[in-house]
């Protein structure tokens, strides 16, 4: 009988800091979530402030494609 509690108290000891872990560790995804649409915003700003600046220079990150356009895949390409 005490072999029963015993393990009882370990199984529930493990639970709870199994469950504070995934508590700390949400927390810490809430806050990096957070900062990264933080620096995307912030990127955005300034590139914006950098094309006001220098219009005549698109970025070289961005392809230039024509709008509207799609690519075909034909699936029998991708059974291979």
């Amino acid at each position: 009988m005490t072999l029963h509690w015993l393990l009882t108290v370990a199984a529930l000891l493990v639970a709870l800091t199994a469950w504070a872990k995934a508590r700390r560790l949400a927390k810490r995804l809430e806050r990096l979530t957070e900062s990264y649409w933080e620096l995307r915003y912030e990127h955005g700003q300034l590139r914006a402030r950098v094309n006001r600046l220098d219009p005549e220079n698109p970025p070289a990150a961005e392809p230039a494609m024509p709008a509207g356009t799609t690519a075909f895949v034909p699936l029998s390409s991708l059974k291979r």
